[in-house]
């Protein structure tokens, strides 16, 4: 039987079985935990709509605006960005314990509705990115002549 102690946050113990999972991996394979922890990531998503727009917000902490990727394909959106680690050492200093390190996000899904690239737009604010993706106007109707 697994006990759950009532004191703690789910937060804090998932954690603490992530570290157990990557200490243990690492050992067994002979790999540095930090290593298996440069997992693909795929952010956590909202979106809603109105008459002439998308909006879809991605959770991507971290991540400077300029290592993100967007790719529109007609209804298809593809977000991809990499968050890197700062491996700025001083002199004499050594590290003693790392978690933070590379993490590599992407997403895709496809939408109801083709997407206009032209209109659409993106912007990066606290960690998450905000994409405003306008629908694709249908063109008006064409009359044909009988011949």
């Amino acid at each position: 039987m697994f006990l759950v102690p009532t004191s703690r946050q789910a937060h804090d113990l998932s954690r603490s079985l992530e570290r157990l999972f990557d200490d243990s991996f690492g050992n067994v394979f002979g790999q540095d935990a930090r290593e298996l922890s440069q997992a693909l990531r795929s952010p956590a998503l909202d979106v809603s709509e109105t008459d002439s727009a998308y909006t879809v917000k991605l959770e991507m902490p971290g991540v400077p605006k300029e290592a993100v990727k967007i790719t529109v394909d007609g209804r298809r959106i593809s977000v991809e960005a990499e968050q890197n680690k700062d491996e700025e050492k001083k002199d004499g200093e050594r590290v003693l314990y790392r978690e933070r390190s590379v993490s590599r996000f992407s997403r895709s899904f496809s939408l109801p509705q083709e997407i206009s690239e032209s209109d659409s737009s993106a912007r990066m604010e606290h960690g998450v990115l905000t994409l405003t993706l306008a629908k694709r106007q249908a063109k008006g109707g064409a009359r044909l002549t009988v011949s």
